[in-house]
Parts: C-alpha cells; structure tokens; sequence
C-alpha cells in the first residue's frame, strides 16, 4: 500500500512538472517578440555568422540594415538577400569609429526608420601564444568587442528609450566566460563585451529595452581564414581550423544562429551553444581555478612561440596541405556558403 502511494505521489509530480513546463512553453511563445516589420541592424552582417543570421531574420520579415568595413562583401550580401526578397539596406561603416557609427545611426534612422533590434556581431581573432601578442592585438580585440558594442548601443539608445521598447543582442563568445589559451586578446575583450551586456540589461530593462547575451562555442561560419595568426602560424592555424570543423567540438552556422535569435525572440537573459562550451561554462562555475589548470596543461600542448613570432598572417595565408584537407572539410564548405571568400 505504501508503496502505491509513493508511484502515485511521483505520478502527480512528474504531471505537475509536465503542467508546468507546457504552460511555460505556451507563455513563451504568446509573449515572443515578432520580428516580422521590425528594422534590425547587424554590424558584421556582410558574411559569416552575421550574413547566416540575415538570413534567418529576412525569412520571418525583418527589414535588414547590414554594416561592415567591406563594401564588395556588403555588396554580396544585399545581392544575395534582396534576391530572395528582403527588404535590405547595406552601409560600410567601421564600428570601432565613434563618428562612423554615429552617422550610421543617424542614416539608418533617416532613411529606413527607428532601429528596432540592434545586433552587435562585428569580431576579430588573434590566435598565437600570449608571449608573441602586441599592444595592437589587445587594441584592435578592446576597440571591436567593446567600443563597437558601447558606440553603437549608446547611438540607438534615445531613441529606443523615446519608444519605450528596443531589443540588443551582443554576440559575445563561450572565451567571454572563459579565458582560453593562444586567443587571450580575443577572449579579454569578449570577458568585457559580457559585464557591459549583463550591466546593460539590469539598467534597461526599466525602458522595456531587454538586452540579450550570447556566449557561443566554436561555429562553422567559414571565418577561420580572417583570423591573425602569430608565433607557428602554420601549425596555429591548422589546429584552429580542425578544432573548428569537428562536429565534436563545433555547431553549424545555422544552428547557432536559431538558438540565439530564439533567445533574443524570448528575452533570454544569455544563452550558451555546443556541449564543449556548456559542460565547460559549468566546470568553471564549480572551480575556475580547476578550469585554469585544464587549460594549463592543454597549453603545453599547443605549439609555441617561433614561426613568425610576433609578425602576423591571416588564416588564408597560413594554409597548409592539413588545413587544407578532408579534417577541415566543413569549415571550408561554411566559407564558400556564408560570403567568406
């Protein structure tokens, strides 16, 4: 009898769970933002991650503002989009430029109305031992993870608190919670980019402006070869490029992109991707200095200073027979998709 009891109280709390999960599944999607009609701008939207959430963002009716350094690759993109048609307009702008993004802005909103989304996207890597990183590596990571995301966030920022409503995605990276060897430049300024997410979305949130953080693992966008390899670089870029290609230890472009932009759609406050970045999240939660001495000894494994020390190539010009091979196969197959090349 006791024990009939017992599955009958488990009974009721696995339906009271199921009751709960489903109302909150049904809550979610009443109160889902429509993206449909909304004007959304995407600084680095010209290719990669940016260009594949464009994509996504035009099939449920966004109109589309993509920024980028590259006209050719803004060309591309609008090209590509506005054939399948969506309503996009591309502007060259280098959001590490106060004055850029601020004029940006202001065309933006003259032109194709009051920014409703702003996705902050635009990124650079530098891969190489910390020992063979200059002062320019650290500036050039600071000024476009950081001062790219405040400039264009205090740009759109009257005029969304005028409306009393706006959404900002900040596209930071899983080595923004946790500082991974041979990208220190990179994973500093994305440890930056999440304290001014997080900040920004406990300050806004009284204007109804709900700020989204997204720290993703490795995703195959096909960026590898823009990165700047320093110190081995053939031997840098190579591993960096297999490790980006694995299905063991990387998402597809497209999706990464859906989880974060369901994210966004739901006003999450971050979202992780990939197990490796998730499993590693909890890891360091429980013990960052366990996680740090991982990464010690991973370190010890990963080639050294030499090659070219502190000069520097881009992953296209550090290409060898192995990244060049059957191992990389998706990364390459990414770049030619997403406007890398």
């Amino acid at each position: 009898m006791k024990t009939t009891d017992n599955n009958n109280k488990l009974w009721w709390l696995a339906a009271g769970a199921g009751a709960l999960m489903a109302a909150r599944a049904v809550y979610r999607n009443l109160n889902a933002y429509d993206f449909n009609g909304k004007v959304v701008l995407i600084t680095g939207g010209s290719r990669g991650l940016g260009l594949v959430m464009a994509r996504q963002l035009a099939k449920e009716g966004a109109r589309l503002v993509l920024c980028s350094r590259d006209e050719k690759e803004l060309e591309n993109a609008r090209f590509e989009l506005a054939g399948k048609g969506a309503d996009v307009l591309v502007m060259k702008c280098d959001v590490t430029v106060e004055q850029e993004v601020s004029e940006t802005i202001t065309n933006v909103q003259n032109e194709f109305g009051p920014i409703d989304v702003l996705i902050n996207n635009a990124g650079v890597i530098h891969a190489g031992p910390v020992t063979e990183m200059t002062v320019q590596d650290f500036d050039e990571a600071i000024k476009t993870h950081y001062w790219g995301p405040v400039y264009t966030t205090l740009a759109v920022l009257p005029a969304m608190k005028a409306r009393r409503e706006g959404r900002i995605l900040n596209i930071a990276s899983i080595g923004g919670k946790i500082s991974v060897p041979h990208l220190v430049p990179y994973s500093a300024s994305k440890f930056a980019l999440v304290g001014l997410s997080e900040g920004l979305r406990a300050e806004l949130d009284q204007y109804n402006i709900t700020v989204t953080t997204a720290t993703p693992g490795l995703v195959r966008t096909g960026s590898p070869r823009h990165a700047f390899i320093k110190g081995q670089n053939e031997k840098e870029y190579a591993l960096f490029k297999i490790m980006d290609s694995s299905v063991l230890t990387s998402n597809s472009a497209e999706a990464t992109a859906k989880s974060i932009l369901d994210a966004l759609r739901h006003g999450d406050a971050q979202v992780t991707t990939t197990f490796p970045a998730m499993f590693g999240e909890f890891i360091h939660g429980i013990s960052p200095a366990f996680m740090t001495s991982v990464f010690s000894v991973i370190n010890k494994f990963l080639p050294g200073e030499g090659g070219i020390g502190k000069n520097r190539a881009t992953g296209a010009e550090s290409e060898t027979d192995l990244s060049m091979s059957w191992l990389t196969e998706r990364t390459q197959k990414a770049a030619m998709q997403n406007n890398e090349i």
